[in-house]
């Protein structure tokens, strides 16, 4: 089932998840309804706070990113609990857009690799590293479920710039393709 997302403004988007248990009440559902709402949508990723729950769970399918020949370098996965241990290498940029801000883009800076620590969605434990895109969507994620979103992370100026816009998403005169809170 296709999900509204809260788009910026929502409080949720700026709490820190709390952990899931094994013994979350629907999370096949949820996960499911997840994969749905992000596809729907035409994202690459999804984290719980955009469908306005603050747990740490996130969906990512990269595979969008890579062409056929290198489409094994995508991953589709869950994150549950996710904790980032490393973030490595040389930063760059790259303008990312959010579903919670659509029309909206801006370039980021990230380490380009990264170790993380997660659940899958039958509770095993992984511990992974990841670089290039897949980091990139994963800490774009990640920092999802730390109540930071992409914009907090642009330069002032930038901000100070794309602000108009942002009232505008905030106030919820933005149209979407997908159903949104506002």
């Amino acid at each position: 089932m296709v999900l509204p997302i809260y788009l910026y403004g929502k409080p949720v988007l700026k709490l820190k998840g709390q952990d899931i248990q094994p013994d979350f009440n629907g999370l096949s559902k949820l996960i499911d309804d997840m994969w749905d709402t992000m596809y729907f949508a035409k994202g690459v990723g999804l984290a719980a706070p955009q469908i306005g729950l603050a747990i740490r769970l996130f969906v990512v399918d990269s595979t969008a990113y890579y062409e056929k020949e290198h489409l094994q370098k995508g991953i589709k996965k869950v994150f549950i609990n996710a904790q980032i241990i490393e973030e490595t290498g040389a930063e760059w940029g790259f303008e990312e857009g959010c579903l919670s801000i659509p029309k909206l883009n801006a370039e980021v800076n990230r380490p380009s690799n990264l170790k993380i620590k997660y659940l899958d969605e039958q509770f095993k434990e992984h511990i992974e590293v990841y670089d290039d895109m897949n980091a990139r969507i994963i800490q774009h994620e990640y920092d999802h479920i730390e109540g930071i979103l992409f914009i907090d992370k642009i330069s002032p100026i930038r901000r100070k710039i794309l602000q108009k816009k942002l009232d505008k998403i905030r106030n919820g005169l933005v149209s979407t393709s997908y159903p949104v809170k506002a």
